[in-house]
């Protein structure tokens, strides 16, 4: 069983160990019940899709939104969770209920199991993943291992400063990747471009009003021709650039994937990002490291849960020796 716990919902998939996805179900998270309310729901919803198969439940991963703790099962912090989950035991509690092992990942460093195991990655040994969305996270697999670190957050690509003076991050530094190329930060450069006049086709789209501005709307602009949205998306493919650059120096990757909601305007980012990285990377060859789309998608939370579960036995391992 793979589960992507969401600030808002979270979803839960039924597969086998191929990565064959049999059943699925989304729920409200409903965070302000509390942590021991939300297991139960998920687990009772658990319980829904096994008995429908019929078959028992070997293991489940369980990708969270924050700093979890790999090798012990437990949350530390997960920021847009009410409470914040500190030290919550999550493995035991729901391995108790529901008597099968529970593996714990933070959820980007699981997306980038599950696109190294069932995506992209496949034909990788090394990859970087980038997750864009509400924030920006990502995860590396070097040598067809996932890397967690000491804490479980190796892998923070969103993190990467690509400006020393830019603006202030929620991390408490400062001119992160995350400060320009989140959703919240390119809608905001939407409506800073809607108001000043300097998006005619984005206003159109938009009929006029900034609260109907959206990474979405800010890509169909682009595509139209509007000039300032092009080149805010521009600016932002020119940021991730930067960051890969950073990683690319490091890792040497065979593969770079971009992963989560603002992956959809793929075909506007990756071909600055792919310039900046080529101007950034002189040390040796770049030009055949693939930048592409996660194939998974926006279930890829949900197999990165399910990769958890078939490889978190090996989880603990990896935390300590790599």
């Amino acid at each position: 069983m793979g589960v992507d716990l969401g600030g808002t919902n979270f979803t839960v998939g039924l597969g086998e160990a191929n990565g064959r996805i049999l059943a699925e179900a989304k729920q409200p998270t409903a965070s302000h019940e509390g942590p021991d309310a939300v297991l139960e729901r998920i687990a009772a919803t658990i319980d829904h899709l096994v008995a429908g198969e019929g078959r028992p439940l070997a293991a489940v991963g369980i990708g969270v939104p924050g700093l979890a703790d790999a090798a012990m099962g437990v949350t530390r912090f997960l920021p847009n969770l009410l409470t914040q989950w500190r030290d919550v035991p999550v493995s035991a509690i729901l391995s108790a209920r529901l008597n099968c092992s529970v593996h714990l990942l933070n959820d980007a460093r699981a997306a980038t199991l599950g696109e190294s195991m069932f995506g992209h990655g496949r034909e990788a040994r090394t990859m970087i993943f980038f997750t864009l969305g509400t924030g920006v996270g990502g995860g590396v697999v070097i040598e067809g291992q996932l890397r967690l670190g000491r804490l479980g957050a190796a892998g923070e690509m969103g993190h990467i400063c690509v400006q020393t003076d830019g603006p202030w991050c929620g991390c408490g530094s400062r001119g992160c990747l995350e400060t320009f190329v989140s959703g919240p930060a390119l809608t905001a450069e939407g409506v800073r471009l809607l108001l000043s006049g300097n998006a005619p086709r984005l206003h159109e789209l938009c009929g006029g009003n900034p609260a109907r501005v959206s990474c979405e709307k800010l890509g169909e602009a682009a595509r139209a021709g509007d000039a300032g949205a092009q080149a805010a998306l521009e600016r932002a493919g020119s940021f991730l650039g930067q960051a890969a650059a950073a990683a690319v120096q490091t890792l040497h990757p065979d593969l770079i994937v971009l992963g989560g909601g603002v992956a959809v305007l793929d075909d506007l980012l990756i071909a600055p990002m792919r310039r900046t990285l080529l101007q950034r990377v002189r040390m040796f060859p770049a030009e055949d490291i693939r930048i592409l789309r996660s194939q998974l998608g926006e279930r890829a939370g949900v197999y990165g849960g399910l990769a958890a579960a078939i490889r978190g036995g090996i989880l603990p391992v990896l935390e300590n020796s790599l």
